[in-house]
């Protein structure tokens, strides 16, 4: 009868052990910022981007943006918008705001940080990769690392901008 005891309770501590050793590998990686983006602090949910006027949602990896009066989340800009190209278009880190609506400053965030803003420096968080080669993303947004050949032109994001790479 002790013996049975003993095994049981040998078996339980082992279960257990094997249920905590799971239960702190496991990794969630959510609110991975976007390659485009620029780099900041991991706390930050939200970007501004000034020229397409919308907000980006980190954690939601969806942009925000004014449309016949409502907010709209979508994982696309706005169709207007979908040659706009994100890796080279300032984005504005927003460190201050961790609600759910960061649209309630977006009278502020338009004349602050209106169409066409350039702050401080920027380099992005990934890399991009045009016609099969590595390039270094916008720093200054003015400087990019393409070499020469520019035949391609500006083919944009066709209003996807949330190109995460796996």
């Amino acid at each position: 009868m002790k013996t049975i005891k003993m095994i049981t309770l040998v078996a339980m501590l082992f279960l257990a052990s094997n249920v905590s050793n799971a239960q702190v590998s496991v990794n969630v990686n959510i609110g991975t910022p976007p390659v485009w983006a620029p780099v900041a602090s991991p706390s930050v949910e939200y970007y501004y981007i000034p020229d397409v006027q919308c907000y980006y949602d980190v954690r939601a990896t969806q942009f925000i943006y004014l449309n016949n009066g409502a907010w709209i989340r979508s994982r696309h800009l706005p169709h207007h918008y979908r040659n706009y190209d994100l890796h080279r278009g300032y984005k504005v880190v927003l460190n201050d705001y961790h609600g759910p609506r960061p649209y309630d400053n977006y009278r502020y965030h338009k004349v602050k940080y209106y169409k066409g803003y350039r702050g401080a420096p920027q380099r992005a968080v990934g890399y991009r990769n045009d016609n099969h080669r590595n390039h270094v993303v916008v720093v200054n947004n003015r400087h990019d690392d393409r070499g020469k050949s520019h035949k391609h032109g500006n083919r944009g994001n066709n209003g996807k901008g949330n190109k995460h790479r796996d």
